[in-house]
């Protein structure tokens, strides 16, 4: 594939640090690998050959340990000086994004979707962003998705008691230019900006994907990442 891959990883973890406070939570700890590593493994699956880790918190040791791994992949890291929200940590890696499209996924969380179906539906709808989503019996914790009849994102919902509908997967597909949208150096999110400004325009497509999706965030979701990702 000859799209950037671009990962966000620089969150705290707060909701994680009473089981995994030494390092940055996309660090922690899956089967003996850094679960950060575990998902770019899952992703170069799928032909994918170079990352662009947006890293923050403590991300001095992803770049160390990326650095002195010899990987079948390339790794750059951009480490935010300060917290620039998610959009803003991709916009503050744009100088190593090479690509002119790029796939774009949350480091804290894994759906075995397929990426190369996913990346054919986008160019085949050319949207400024696709999205992929997962169908949540109980989407509390995350928010739903509003989806129009031709698959076009309407609107993020905000968490909602015992919902179920489509979440975000935390998986998506930019093309370059979205990032002139974003303001440099300034906190600016993907889920409550960027995407809301794209789908006012009609400019966001959603994909359904068939799996399960698994988030590290939580103590009780990191415990299932170790059952379920061996």
């Amino acid at each position: 594939m000859n799209m950037d891959v671009v990962i966000l990883c620089g969150g705290k973890g707060t909701r994680l640090q009473a089981v995994v406070s030494d390092r940055p939570k996309p660090m922690a700890d899956v089967s003996g690998k850094p679960f950060l590593e575990l998902l770019m493994d899952y992703v170069a699956g799928y032909g994918y050959s170079r990352f662009v880790l947006c890293a923050g918190y403590m991300g001095e040791m992803i770049r160390d340990y990326f650095a002195a791994r010899k990987l079948p992949y390339q790794v750059a890291v951009a480490i935010e000086t300060e917290p620039l929200d998610t959009a803003g940590a991709v916009k503050n890696a744009e100088p190593l994004i090479k690509s002119g499209r790029f796939l774009a996924l949350n480091g804290d969380s894994i759906v075995r979707a397929d990426l190369k179906a996913f990346a054919a539906f986008h160019e085949q709808r050319r949207p400024l962003a696709s999205l992929a989503a997962a169908k949540k019996e109980d989407a509390s914790a995350f928010g739903t998705l509003s989806v129009d009849g031709d698959g076009k994102l309407l609107e993020f919902r905000e968490k909602a008691a015992a919902a179920s509908g489509l979440v975000n997967a935390g998986i998506y597909i930019f093309e370059k230019e979205v990032l002139g949208l974003v303001p440099a150096g300034k906190k600016y999110s993907l889920e409550r900006d960027l995407f809301p400004a794209l789908a006012a325009k009609g400019g966001v497509n959603v994909f359904e994907v068939p799996g399960e999706l698994i988030d590290i965030g939580t103590p009780e979701g990191y415990k299932q990442a170790g059952e379920k990702l061996k």
